[in-house]
């Protein structure tokens, strides 16, 4: 008989150590940690413990990423409002930029607006194609050149396309030298508001 045949015959006959309880009680079995044996209760009360201690460690991990998401929150409300403190495009612009370097430490950030800066048709499809910010290793098409002196030492872009409606009117581009400040498979909910917020922003210039 295999081991799994009598774990499958206990747990369909749970009635069977009420009918052998001196057998309960006189059962032993090895310290998960040590080379002694302890009795059935004792392995019990150890393999509760355990649980209690995984509970209480990703209770610790929730409420960490809780205090993580309100402070992310509470750093996109200030970039909001100084946002919407700007006075014309330029200074919008500006406060859009320097603001993403000094609320979230993003190192690098550039703005392009359709208006000013018209894109190659591939960028404008790019944009026009993505209605949710892309994160990615590499630049897309010409647009690391969008960097400057900074462009070879970039690892990361997170692509955040700026939009009126159906259709993009600029895109804003946060990039690291670090290669996993933005990923592919990262969440860009953030991200997501951050570009709703500068489109919200913009519509009263374009």
């Amino acid at each position: 008989m295999k081991a799994e045949d009598i774990a499958n015959y206990l747990q369909s006959h749970p009635d069977f150590f009420e009918s052998h309880a001196q057998m309960l009680a006189d059962l032993v079995i090895p310290h998960p940690y040590g080379g002694r044996t302890i009795s059935l209760s004792e392995r019990q009360m150890l393999t509760l413990r355990e649980r209690a201690k995984e509970l209480e460690k990703k209770l610790h991990e929730l409420v960490e990423l809780s205090r993580e998401n309100d402070a992310l929150q509470n750093k996109v409300h200030r970039y909001t409002v100084a946002l919407f403190g700007a006075r014309e495009l330029t200074s919008q612009q500006e406060v859009t930029v320097r603001n993403l370097r000094e609320i979230f430490a993003v190192p690098h950030a550039v703005i392009h607006l359709w208006k000013e800066q018209p894109p190659s048709t591939e960028v404008m499809a790019f944009a026009d194609q993505h209605e949710q910010p892309v994160c990615t290793h590499r630049a897309v098409h010409d647009t690391q050149g969008w960097f400057g002196e900074s462009a070879p030492h970039l690892r990361s872009f997170a692509y955040l396309p700026l939009r009126s409606g159906t259709h993009s009117i600029g895109l804003l581009i946060l990039a690291s030298e670090d290669e996993q400040r933005f990923y592919p498979e990262m969440g860009t909910m953030f991200l997501q508001r951050i570009a709703e917020t500068v489109s919200s922003a913009l519509q009263t210039y374009l």
